[in-house]
């Protein structure tokens, strides 16, 4: 059997939907706790000088609208101008938006999720990467919902990594 060619790994965090209107929905222990890792992970990737892909939720019907405090992430998270912005419309980032040109532009095919909600756009964008041919991860601890039993039950059934097989994804990048 012939050797299999080895493809190099291209990573690349996003960030989804961690918008201050929707943070409210969100116990405060489990968002304190995500919103501490995913911070952690986003300067974790800029160390390694991959891309850090924030995406916001929009609707024409219920908003929130943007360039409004509701719309924009915590100030707490380190949002730089440079980060690329994505604004969906649809549950799936890479639904009708260009999140996929952008990662293609970019030679990212690995990608690692964190945000809002597990149960809805997390997972949504999850199966989205799949269906775009991306390897696609779910950060353990740092994706949540408005109910944590859903946030385990979503992180055991799909497998979400920790740090140390992001350390080792960073690492062989």
């Amino acid at each position: 059997m012939p050797k299999k060619q080895k493809k190099e790994i291209k990573p690349a965090l996003l960030v989804i939907d961690i918008q201050n209107t929707y943070l409210q929905y969100i116990p405060d222990a489990d968002k304190d706790a995500a919103l501490l890792r995913i911070n952690y992970y986003i300067e974790m990737f800029r160390q390694y000088d991959c891309p850090v892909i924030n995406i916001y939720h929009y609707s024409k019907e219920k908003g929130p609208e943007q360039k409004t405090q509701e719309f924009e992430f915590p100030s707490s998270v380190p949002v730089k101008p440079e980060d690329t912005r994505i604004i969906k419309t649809y549950p799936d980032s890479f639904n009708k938006t260009d999140l996929d040109k952008v990662l293609r532009e970019k030679g990212c095919n690995t990608l690692f999720l964190c945000g809002l909600s597990s149960v809805g756009c997390v997972l949504a964008t999850w199966l989205g990467a799949f269906n775009h041919d991306y390897k696609a991860f779910l950060i353990k601890d740092a994706i949540m919902s408005h109910k944590k039993s859903y946030t385990e039950n979503i992180e055991t059934m799909f497998e979400a990594v920790g740090h140390d097989v992001i350390q080792l994804i960073l690492d062989s990048s």
